[in-house]
């Protein structure tokens, strides 16, 4: 149960969520390179095919690893645009509320819970998120807005790849984009001086309702002495659907501190 809850908190703070399995999958296929796209015709074309939406819920299927244990889990998932991330384990053993305000979630298991800020999920990623970074990570956007510096583009193995031409000294930063829609194939933070890297890598792309959002994720955060892995599939997810947001944290709980 330890690692239950290891793997479901730690997933739902490193980048969250989506689907069990519904009937057939419409995965798509890569596409095509054309070499003389500019890096600013590429983060156009991003920007042009961001996912539009009022609602989503569904429920996503996870696998764990810390490098000594591995758990898998099915989580349900309801999002608010720009608004509300809830996310709630089997039987409300786990649950999480997130907003552009507050971090919050409960354990059933250990009696404990957070209600703050970022600063949990900061301290377990080692990289400054807000909510909008969140959620681009959760639909195949960059988790960085591409448009506030200039990059170099290259073609690398079947991707538009995007690089700053000037990397910020406290961390550095990797795009690789798929051809056909333009969402993200790989993105990647690094701390060099602090040995930390987050990386996520998304296999492949589904079309649900002619909406175009991740099938399958890999995450990967590393430091110079922990590594761990989670593995996300997207299965069933409806939009624009009325959803509700139910979380109250039980009384008697004791309050996770940060380290």
């Amino acid at each position: 149960m330890k690692i239950l809850r290891k793997a479901t908190l730690y997933f739902t703070f490193i980048s969250l969520f989506f689907f069990l399995s519904c009937g057939t999958k419409n995965v798509l296929d890569a596409g095509a390179l054309k070499s003389d796209l500019s890096a600013k015709s590429i983060i156009a074309k991003h920007y042009q095919n961001e996912l539009d939406f009022e609602t989503l819920s569904g429920r996503i299927k996870i696998d764990y690893s810390d490098g000594e244990n591995t758990q898998g889990t099915t989580v349900s998932i309801r999002i608010k645009k720009d608004e509300t991330i809830w996310m709630s384990a089997p039987l409300s053993v786990v649950k999480v509320l997130i907003t552009p305000t507050r971090v919050s979630f409960y354990n059933k298991l250990d009696n404990t819970y957070f209600d703050g800020d970022f600063s949990y999920l900061n301290s377990l990623l080692g990289t400054d998120l807000d909510f909008k970074m969140v959620q681009n990570l959760l639909l195949g956007q960059a988790v960085f807005d591409l448009t506030s510096q200039s990059y170099y583009a290259a073609s690398v193995a079947n991707n538009y790849q995007l690089k700053p031409e000037k990397q910020s000294a406290l961390f550095k930063t990797l795009f690789l984009l798929e051809p056909t829609y333009f969402k993200m194939s790989l993105q990647q933070i690094s701390q060099p001086i602090k040995n930390r890297l987050l990386s996520i890598n998304y296999k492949n792309y589904q079309t649900v309702e002619g909406k175009i959002l991740p099938n399958e994720i890999e995450i990967n955060a590393v430091d110079a002495t922990h590594k761990n892995r989670i593995e996300i599939e997207y299965n069933s997810v409806e939009f624009n659907k009325g959803v509700n947001f139910p979380y109250s944290i039980p009384d008697g709980y004791k309050q996770v501190e940060i380290k």
